[in-house]
């Protein structure tokens, strides 16, 4: 069972190329995501790499490994979250005053049930964590706005 699509998106008074570059250095991503602490892609940006990460929640930390599927650059990067199957992207658009920036998690095939279960058992339910989800998505997407415009 599908998902819902977690999505979130800001406009910023920057050009593609700049937000680009922030969004494209994965060692940057715990600047910008709360739950992130570290981000590495083996051997480099590129479709196929593997990244090894490290999110924290409170007092709970879990690694998780992803695998970048998609590679556009200054338009699109995407990767898939090995541990539940979701796939998270950054989506560049050109606007007048500067770049919408989109970020969204799809989990087109839902998400592994052993996710799910911890998701439950740990961290307040679905609907809860989905929500809490988003909430860092805008506070990311802030984040990269304040880094873009300065």
């Amino acid at each position: 069972m599908a998902a819902p699509i977690l999505q979130a998106q800001i406009d910023i008074n920057a050009p593609v190329s700049t937000v680009w570059k922030l969004v494209s250095d994965l060692d940057r991503m715990p600047q910008w995501s709360p739950q992130c602490r570290f981000m590495k892609a083996l051997g480099g940006l590129r479709p196929g790499a593997r990244t090894i990460n490290m999110n924290r929640r409170g007092r709970l930390f879990w690694p998780t490994t992803c695998r970048i599927t998609e590679l556009v650059p200054e338009q699109k990067l995407a990767f898939r979250v090995n541990e539940n199957n979701t796939v998270w992207s950054y989506e560049l658009e050109p606007t007048e005053a500067g770049t919408r920036l989109i970020e969204t998690r799809n989990a087109e095939n839902g998400t592994k049930a052993m996710s799910t279960f911890l998701v439950g058992k740990f961290m307040g339910g679905v609907p809860s964590f989905e929500q809490e989800l988003v909430d860092g998505m805008n506070a990311s997407l802030a984040r990269i706005k304040a880094a873009a415009e300065n």
